[in-house]
């Protein structure tokens, strides 16, 4: 076995005492995770922060104003000092003279025990140390770690507490009782809370689960725009059916043991047809499997969702929606522009610039997006969006309205363009976008923009608009 740097150990601190010595902030959280714990805590000190006064006020610690040398020693479970360099070696010898393990907050060299990062998911209890190294990269692992554990873990652990005594009853030792648990932790993977008696959960979960679809908003490409959901969602599926748009790093994050299907979906190149996409979901789904439909963007916003949602529900299947983060909003956060600037924009209108013959759809109403107070965006428009600034200009929309051209966002191969609208068909010519393309049009995007020395936007259009 590999060596190990410290040994983690879970203490069950319930009905035991603990000293903390100090009345200050940090003192003020260990005392809180010690009574978390259900210890018997008291904190000595000569003055109390707000904090700890808190705590006492709400029964969970004990405070006593006086010098934690007199304290009563005898019977310590633990003893956590916040203490200075010139009492800390005092406070760890009394502690030692009593047989009580140590901890003297921020000082490890003088620590029997040190506090990691904690994911609560009681009873479920995640603990995390680097050894006192690096308490910041802890906080990071923590907070990865916490991505995969959906909140209701906490009451799916409850219920296998409460069904051990049944199963072991029950189930025959081996393949049928681990048959059953495996059963049990997808379940508990689903985000959904426990329903039902234990007796009838067991029932159910030992038979063969029923299959489910969920639509999944991928973002625009960079895996930190997931959200928790998302990835619980990818972690807990049998198969997964991607956008040729999704890109490798929101892959990673899926089960390993999930089957990956490419299903297309990108203008002006061979996909799958949309029946064909329905009817892959409907018949795995029949099949037991989870099935995650892993779109681009917002799967709600020119993802076809409707489509999806409507067929599915149709055949009995059950589904659900997980949104994601658009690409415009992903733009505007990225460029540190508000879409609603108030002194640009009082609403927000997302156009698709791409009808199924490829063409600018016809129903379009030019007169309403020609509105200047209105910030618009047209999704899928690569092709057509030298035919979009004719139509706006043709209504007269004003011709120095500012106009991003993006491809890639949330990518590392992001590329923007800026311009004016009469410019715009200009900026497209002999363009060829490596990825979809959005044109974000309104004099919000005149406003703050990333500097100039941003290898995302074209150096050579950043003065498009001092004239």
């Amino acid at each position: 076995m590999t060596p190990l740097d410290v040994l983690p150990v879970f203490f069950d601190l319930k009905g035991k005492r603990v000293l903390v010595a100090g009345g200050e902030e940090a003192a003020a959280w260990k005392a809180e995770l010690m009574a978390a714990a259900g210890a018997t805590v008291t904190v000595v000190a000569q003055s109390f922060c707000e904090e700890m006064v808190a705590l006492e006020t709400r029964g969970a610690v004990q405070l006593v104003d006086g010098d934690w040398r007199q304290a009563n020693w005898a019977g310590l479970a633990l003893a956590i000092g916040d203490c200075s360099d010139n009492q800390a070696a005092e406070f760890v010898a009394i502690a030692r003279a009593h047989g009580v393990p140590v901890n003297v907050i921020d000082k490890p060299e003088h620590c029997q025990f040190q506090f990691g990062s904690i994911v609560n998911r009681s009873p479920l209890v995640v603990g995390i140390s680097t050894s006192g190294a690096a308490p910041i990269l802890g906080q990071a692992v923590r907070r990865r770690i916490e991505t995969l554990l959906p909140k209701t873990l906490s009451a799916w652990a409850r219920l296998a507490q409460s069904l051990r005594a049944t199963v072991l009853d029950r189930l025959a030792p081996g393949a049928e009782r681990r048959a059953f648990w495996e059963q049990f932790t997808d379940l508990s993977f689903s985000g959904n809370e426990p329903a039902g008696d234990p007796a009838a959960m067991m029932a159910r979960a030992s038979h063969a689960p029923s299959g489910r679809v969920t639509l999944v908003g991928a973002g625009p490409g960079d895996a930190e725009y997931l959200t928790l959901k998302a990835v619980r969602a990818l972690q807990s599926a049998d198969v997964i059916l991607f956008d040729d748009l999704v890109s490798d790093e929101v892959l990673e994050l899926a089960r390993r043991e999930a089957r990956r299907i490419l299903v297309g979906k990108r203008a002006r190149r061979a996909s799958c047809r949309q029946d064909d996409i329905n009817s892959m979901m409907a018949d795995l789904a029949r099949k037991g499997r989870h099935v995650v439909r892993l779109k681009s963007g917002d799967p709600m916003l020119f993802g076809r969702a409707g489509e999806e949602i409507a067929a599915l529900e149709a055949q009995n299947i059950s589904v659900s929606v997980v949104p994601g983060i658009s690409t415009a909003f992903a733009l505007a956060a990225e460029l540190g522009i508000s879409l609603t600037h108030r002194d640009c924009a009082q609403s927000v209108r997302f156009v698709t610039g791409h009808a199924r013959n490829g063409q600018l759809p016809e129903n379009l109403d030019w007169g309403a997006l020609s509105d200047p107070a209105t910030t618009h965006v047209y999704y899928m428009s690569g092709a057509t969006a030298p035919r979009i600034a004719e139509k706006l200009l043709a209504r007269g929309m004003d011709r120095a309205t500012p106009v991003l051209i993006a491809s890639n966002v949330g990518r590392p191969n992001r590329e923007i363009i800026r311009c004016r609208l009469d410019g715009l068909a200009h900026e497209m010519e002999g363009r060829n976008f490596s990825g979809p393309v959005i044109t974000a049009i309104g004099h919000a995007f005149g406003q703050r923009l990333a500097p100039a020395s941003s290898p995302a936007i074209r150096p050579e259009t950043l003065g498009a608009f001092a004239s």
